[in-house]
């Protein structure tokens, strides 16, 4: 799996350079518990994982994963994994450990939607209400577009799993089934030192990745 720095602000999501078919990783762990995990609870039999502190990724065949980086701090903000048909955007949050992050967040989500001028509505699908945004974007040539996205919540032990769906996995259920079943491969390492509800857990890009990282174009 080849590593690439993105920047936070760019809205577009272009495919892997090197994507080809085929069978992902996600498929063949499909068949043990759903997940998303805990670190410490992954199931005995398991797919090999890019650790990134806080979460825990598997590489699959056709899609490129891409840390999404604040420009100004330097902070790694989230990880995309980007292939043919789109992309999926994952992020992980501290939690209580009993209660409904994902259920108090929805609203300001939304309500962030729509200061920016896109709009979020809330929808029942394959892992409970998850928000359908559509959001006004650039695009390199300067030319408008609207870009769709399906947010999605799973609250775990003190941490919430955040994914975001873009391009077809958006829009067309039959597309977004592989993608679901790669969030629900993810691992979450929450750690058990105290953090504030919301704050995002931190990740970090491998020592090996970092040196063939190239530069953002």
């Amino acid at each position: 799996m080849r590593f690439r720095r993105r920047s936070a602000d760019d809205p577009a999501v272009e495919a892997a350079d090197d994507a080809q078919p085929g069978a992902s990783s996600a498929e063949e762990a499909d068949a043990g518990p759903l997940g998303p995990y805990d670190a410490e609870d992954l199931p005995a039999e398991d797919v090999e994982r890019v650790d990134l502190g806080s979460l825990l990724v598997p590489p699959e065949q056709g899609r490129e994963l891409r840390l999404q980086v604040d420009e100004k701090t330097g902070n790694v903000q989230a990880v995309l994994l980007a292939g043919v048909d789109g992309a999926l955007e994952i992020r992980a949050f501290a939690a209580p450990r009993n209660g409904d992050l994902w259920g108090d967040v929805r609203p300001q989500i939304a309500a962030d939607m729509a200061r920016r001028g896109g709009t979020a509505t809330e929808q029942e699908g394959t892992f409970g209400t998850e928000l359908h945004c559509r959001m006004p974007v650039r695009r390199p040539d300067g030319s408008a577009a609207t870009q769709p996205s399906r947010i999605v919540g799973l609250n775990g032990s003190r941490w919430l799993l955040r994914g975001t769906f873009l391009g077809r996995p958006a829009t067309e259920p039959e597309a977004a089934e592989a993608w679901e079943r790669t969030l629900r491969t993810v691992a979450v390492r929450r750690g058990d030192h105290a953090m504030p509800v919301g704050e995002p857990l931190p990740i970090v890009l491998p020592d090996n990745a970092r040196r063939v990282t190239p530069p953002t174009a």
